[in-house]
């Protein structure tokens, strides 16, 4: 079994959806790097994941796990995608609340050393985020 089974789970339900963001020094190298494009503005290492959480949290407070596939692992990597709601209550990437309800899927890759995240590789449905808000055109 992988030494990281389970580490982006409790990133999503500890950090992500409790807002513990103190939890990612825990779960992260003090050499975390982030290979996802973040906000702007968004810094490098655990700062940026902080960051990210709570621009998040800004933008969705009632943000939830709707449903994590297993994770897959080898060795030391591990794979899972994540199913997230919320509402727009807060500002996110310049703009304001809606109060939409919105429903978006993450892909997440991690690198696992010592028991923490390493390394990150990971997408979010950006688009279809965007296009719940109002910010886009749907398709």
């Amino acid at each position: 079994m992988s030494e990281g089974i389970g580490l982006i789970e409790r990133f999503y339900k500890d950090v992500m959806e409790s807002g513990n963001v103190a939890l990612v020094d825990e779960l992260a190298t003090d050499s975390y790097v982030d290979h996802e494009e973040g906000f702007p503005g968004q810094p490098a290492g655990r700062d940026g994941v902080k960051f990210f959480v709570n621009t998040m949290r800004s933008a969705f407070p009632d943000i939830k796990v709707k449903e994590i596939a297993p994770s897959l692992s080898a060795g030391n990597m591990e794979a899972c995608h994540v199913i997230l709601t919320g509402t727009h209550r807060g500002e996110l990437a310049g703009i304001p609340a809606t109060g939409k309800s919105v429903e978006f899927d993450c892909t997440d890759i991690i690198r696992v050393e010592d028991g923490k995240v390493a390394e990150h590789w990971g997408t979010t449905d950006n688009m279809k985020l965007m296009q719940q808000i109002g910010a886009m055109a749907m398709a």
